[in-house]
């Protein structure tokens, strides 16, 4: 019978646990910034393009929100350096910034 794994086994599976969703909601968050930052409304009667703005910050920001709320998580911090979340960050200011200057 083998006794239990090393500790480095536990923290590289709860690296992955919670690596993956953040690296996920951060492509989500990238996705809705570039959607965000490439539309360009027709005139000032668009009102479309600008309601496609807004929503594309929401979303950006919003995946963005949680993927900081996943790292919050006092057992992703412990395994996941702050280096993973700032990604998300800024995607989430530069989502921000669209709406308030933009959207």
């Amino acid at each position: 019978m083998t006794g239990p794994g090393p500790v480095d086994d536990d923290r590289r599976s709860l690296a992955t646990v919670f690596a993956v969703p953040l690296i996920l909601l951060t492509l989500v968050s990238a996705y809705f910034c570039w959607t965000a930052l490439t539309i360009r409304p027709a005139g000032v009667w668009d009102d479309d393009a600008y309601a496609g703005i807004v929503l594309a910050c929401v979303m950006s920001a919003g995946a963005a929100a949680v993927a900081v709320a996943v790292w919050v998580v006092p057992a992703a911090r412990r395994v996941l350096g702050p280096g993973w979340v700032v990604p998300a960050l800024v995607l989430g200011v530069v989502a921000g910034v669209r709406w308030a200057t933009g959207g």
